[in-house]
């Protein structure tokens, strides 16, 4: 049995505490209490901390070092966990088995809660036990869903859906609507001979419990997400629409909670996040202060984490100038992020083997227009190709003896001719439109982003920008065959009113997370170049400074005073012109 005790001083762990959003909100008395109640718990890495399908109540928060999360049913590891992480919560509420297994990555300084002493703070905190009911649910939901979008190492630490107040408010209608089928079948009761009142109450029933069925589902499409690297909003409507909002953390400007009467009353508010190039509403989410300290905590933390890897950075460059480290020593670098694996439908896998829509190249990725585009302008000379097919088969079966108007023996020959030169018509008709196709591309290489219309032996519009200057993305669907068939229309703000439209492109979600990894690994690589640059111009300077340091100390050591390069001695100079500096 490992032993628990208290070795951080109070002021530490109190202000550690403030910055976890599980006390947010908390007045100092209150942080004191739960600091209070913590045990301080140190263990070696690869330890066993928690095993899955044990029994548990007990939170632990990570104060210093690192966990894996792994499961039973998962091949790869659920999640890496650091400082002012925590888990543990959904047995902490509840006591039960434990869902997941967490070993030490390196020595770890782990906050222990138990479940007594929670309940105790429960009492004496108001507002406690709701913010940990935020995170369990979150938790819970997470672990239903699986978005494919999430990279490697990213961790979502938020995810909820509209209040239900919303579901309630948008079946007001519908549900009133039920009077209608009501009514029709009180007139039939009263008019039986009249059997048209029947069908169209059991009709009219019918189409509003299918309104009552995608009113519902359409409530619980829509997805507020924050992860460890970004602020997400899903919106789905479903056969018509649906969208992606997204911000990276260090775009974030500030984080507010809006609230009205009947929203505090019932525990829902709109959450807004403004970055850069406007902002991301979480609307009508539950518990909105807890949804902002999250996204304030995480966002703080992404701002401190970058902080420290420049100071670790500088420290390392420094080192290496002084001699203290090999000079191949390298900094760690910012992960890049990993590239999403298309899922596709089976008409979209039909139409890739046949007609590329997505082809990388050369660390190129150049995208057409949604095969359905390529039917829209296609169909008519295929039409028409399809009707000589159908004439010349129905010609082979039942052979046209004669045609009044042409001479007798031409028949075949000025049919033939004619078909010939239709077939032809129509053939460059549709090769044209194809070339057309085709050559409107869209292209995201490793530091911009294009977009190439060239017209068959016409011209060329190309539109080009870098992809660090990409402020914003979006990815929609409008309608119900874009839904159906899945393509869309990517936005993307580069700064001012400037817009690129990626239009028409199958599975717009991809092509944004595409655009979105290419353009963090653009920055990532910029930024580190640009901040090795720096710390290679300061570490030089500092390098000098400890370089001309020792020379003036050996120089004073030695009663001599360094001159400036190519200084001679002056034999007529008086001495006095030669200060000399006691404090060498």
């Amino acid at each position: 049995m490992l032993e628990l005790s208290m070795s951080i001083d109070a002021a530490d762990l109190t202000a550690f505490l403030t910055t976890v959003h599980l006390f947010h909100y908390l007045s100092l008395e209150q942080v004191e209490l739960v600091a209070a109640g913590l045990k301080e718990l140190e263990l070696a890495a690869d330890v066993d901390v928690i095993v899955e399908g044990t029994e548990g109540n007990t939170l632990y928060l990570i104060y210093s070092g690192s966990v894996r999360v792994t499961r039973k049913s998962e091949k790869e590891p659920v999640a890496t966990l650091v400082r002012h992480d925590y888990f543990g919560e959904v047995a902490l509420l509840k006591r039960g088995k434990r869902s997941a297994t967490v070993i030490t990555l390196e020595p770890t300084v782990l906050l222990v809660l138990s479940g007594a002493q929670f309940k105790t703070l429960v009492k004496q905190i108001p507002g406690l036990r709701s913010n940990f009911d935020v995170t369990v649910s979150s938790y819970k939901l997470a672990n239903r869903l699986h978005f494919n979008w999430v990279r490697d190492g990213e961790v979502i630490y938020f995810l909820a859906q509209k209040h239900p107040y919303r579901l309630v408010e948008s079946l007001l209608l519908p549900v009133l609507a039920l009077l209608l089928p009501l009514a029709f079948l009180v007139v039939f009761m009263l008019f039986p001979a009249i059997k048209l009142l029947a069908w169209l109450a059991g009709a009219t029933f019918v189409a509003i419990v299918l309104w009552i069925i995608w009113r519902t589902v359409d409530w619980g499409n829509d997805y507020y997400v924050v992860t460890n690297q970004r602020v997400v909003y899903l919106e789905k409507v479903i056969g018509l629409y649906d969208s992606t909002q997204e911000a990276p953390l260090s775009t974030i400007l500030s984080v507010g909670v809006e609230t009205d009467l009947l929203g505090r009353q019932m525990g829902f508010g709109n959450v807004i996040i403004r970055t850069y190039v406007g902002k991301i509403i979480f609307r009508h989410v539950s518990n909105p202060k807890q949804a902002a300290a999250v996204v304030e905590e995480h966002w703080h933390r992404a701002r401190e984490t970058s902080r420290r890897a420049e100071l670790d950075a500088m420290r390392l460059e420094l080192r290496k100038r002084m001699g203290l480290i090999p000079a191949d020593v390298q900094p760690k670098s910012s992960p890049a992020p990993v590239e999403v694996k298309k899922k596709s439908s089976f008409v979209e896998k039909l139409s890739l083997s046949l007609f590329k829509v997505r082809i990388e190249k050369a660390g190129t990725v150049t995208y057409r227009k949604h095969i359905f585009v390529l039917f829209q302008q296609t169909w008519q000379p295929t039409l028409g190709l399809g009707v000589l097919f159908l004439l010349l088969i129905f010609d082979l079966i039942h052979p046209i003896k004669a045609i009044a108007w042409l001479p007798p023996g031409l028949e075949f020959e000025t049919l033939f001719t004619i078909w010939v030169i239709l077939f032809f018509v129509f053939l460059l008709w549709w090769i044209y439109q194809y070339i057309d196709w085709s050559n409107d591309i869209f292209q995201v290489t490793p530091d911009q982003i294009l977009d190439i219309d060239r017209k068959p032996f016409g011209t060329e519009e190309r539109r080009a920008a870098p992809l660090e200057n990409i402020l914003s993305t979006e990815a929609q669907r409008e309608g119900f065959l874009e839904y159906l068939l899945n393509y869309g229309t990517v936005y993307i703000n580069v700064g001012g009113a400037t817009e690129f439209r990626f239009s028409d492109v199958t599975d717009p979600a991809t092509v944004q997370q595409d655009i979105d990894n290419r353009r963090l690994a653009r920055i990532n690589a910029k930024a580190d170049a640009q901040a090795k640059a720096e710390r290679e111009r300061l570490a030089d300077w500092f390098a000098t400074y400890h370089t001309v340091n020792n020379e003036m100390l050996r120089a004073a050591a030695g009663g001599m005073i360094p001159q400036e390069a190519g200084e001679a001695d002056d034999p007529d100079k008086p001495d006095d012109e030669y200060p000399q500096d006691d404090s060498y």
